[in-house]
This record gives C-alpha cells, structure tokens and sequence, in this order.
C-alpha cells in the first residue's frame, strides 16, 4: 500500500474530474455556492469511503455476474443515510443541493472506483483510496465554487467580499459559467502534467 502515491493520484494525477472526468454532473451543478462545493464533497467523501470499504469487505462474496448491482446497493444505503442526516441537521443545505445527493448513487466517480480499485484490493488501501479521491473531487468543487461565487455574487460562503460598487458576472453563476471554469480548469490539469511529463522526460535523458 503506497500512501504518497495514493495520496497524489486522487488530487492531481488521477484526479476524478480533471484527469478522470468523471462527476463532472453534479460539479457542474451544484458549484454556484462555497457551501454547497463544501457540502457535497463532504457527503462525496463520507459516502466513497464507506462504500469502498463495505465493497473490499465483500469483494469475495460478490458474484462476478451482479457485482454493479451489489456495488449499487451498498452506495445506495449510505447516501440514504447521508440524505436523512442532511435533512435532520442542514435542511437548507439538503434543499439547495437537491436531486443531487440522491444521483451520487450512479455518480460514476463512486461506481468507477468500487469496480476499478475497491473490488480489488484490501480494506485498509480502499478506504484510503475513497478518502484521497474524495479529497481530490472536493477540492476541484471549492476552486470553482471560490470564483463562481465570488465573481458571480461578490461573496464567499454568504458573506460579501468585493464591494457594492462590483458589478457582478452574473455569467459565472449561470451553466455557461460552470463549463468555462471547469474548462479552465481542466486546461490548467493538462498543461502541468504535460511540463512535468516533459521535465520527466529531460531528465531521464541527460542521466543517460
């Protein structure tokens, strides 16, 4: 079980929706706000996690002919649980996110990673992977949800920064807005993994 790489495969080489682009639904969505970026990451992570882990547990038992099926089940009872926690203690938080932490059952960020890892390997380097890949989603929410709340609305987390005078672009707030920072900021992934590719490649050339 290889931490470090773990731990930067799920924020930046493998991230789930810069590099894998995967989820990008709900980040699309739900990133108008810093609160809500916030919300459903932590609910992505608390539900990515358990699933993985309940998945590798059972990852034996399963039978190979109905393991999406099974794999569904388990991540349908914890967002279930999930849900029902959001609408006991952040009502308003389960209202704005909405359809969307019920669809986190078929999100493919949660589907890919019970086939592709947790189906596969131990408990203890599943649950990691569920956190680390969470991390990654969750970061890539609250950088957009930073400059589409604050140049769309002026605030962050409901508090005004910029001043009255701003005029805001209501643009960023707007689905259009969403694809332009998204594509931003898949663009930026890109570039950097391609000079580090580059400097990679430089320097195993100049050893030889």
């Amino acid at each position: 079980m290889n931490v470090k790489k773990q731990f930067t495969d799920g924020l930046l080489t493998q991230n789930p929706v810069l590099v894998q682009l995967l989820g990008m639904c709900s980040t699309l969505a739900i990133t108008t706000s810093v609160m809500n970026g916030l919300g459903m990451g932590v609910s992505v992570i608390i539900i990515l996690t358990l699933s993985n882990i309940f998945i590798s547990l059972l990852r034996k038992i399963i039978p190979n002919e109905v393991r999406i099926a099974c794999y569904i089940i388990v991540i349908a009872g914890f967002v279930t649980c999930v849900q029902l926690l959001l609408k006991a203690f952040l009502p308003e938080l389960d209202k704005s996110l909405g359809v969307f932490i019920p669809l986190i059952v078929v999100n493919c960020i949660i589907l890919g990673r019970a086939e592709s890892f947790a189906s596969k390997n131990a408990v203890g380097a599943s649950a990691l992977d569920g956190i680390f890949q969470g991390l990654g989603y969750t970061a890539v929410l609250l950088v957009m949800c930073f400059f589409r709340e604050l140049l769309g609305a002026g605030t962050l987390l409901g508090v005004r920064i910029l001043p009255e005078s701003y005029t805001n672009m209501g643009l960023m707030t707007l689905p259009v807005g969403g694809f332009l920072c998204l594509g931003a900021l898949i663009a930026a992934m890109q570039w950097a993994m391609n000079r580090a590719a580059e400097k990679r490649a430089a320097a195993e050339k100049e050893a030889k």
